[in-house]
């Protein structure tokens, strides 16, 4: 359960990161709760999550998470580079988080 946990909460933190980056767009009232709920339940998650599995672990996998989404949403909805080379970067940053929750 807490591995669930842990990758809803990069979920929620991809979703805050979106927020953030619409923010800069809109500037209105709607953003800013959705920012705040995004993160919240993130942290949220990720607090149960390090209950179980070792803090180091738990915040590589949830960085690596939010980071990857966060650029990968940027390429999809906010007309972000899509140089090749990001995307091999991005796949280097999931296999590292796959490697940890294999090898932890």
């Amino acid at each position: 359960m807490a591995w669930i946990a842990l990758i809803l909460a990069g979920f929620c933190e991809i979703f805050g990161v979106a927020m953030m980056n619409r923010w800069q767009l809109y500037r209105n009232w709607q953003t800013i709760v959705a920012l705040i709920i995004g993160f919240g339940i993130s942290l949220a998650l990720l607090s149960y999550a390090m209950e179980t599995i070792p803090m180091g672990t738990a915040y590589a996998v949830w960085t690596g998470i939010g980071a990857a989404g966060g650029a990968l949403v940027g390429m999809i909805f906010f007309k972000e580079s899509k140089d090749w080379r990001r995307i091999v970067f991005i796949t280097l940053i999931l296999a590292a988080a796959i490697g940890l929750k294999l090898f932890s």
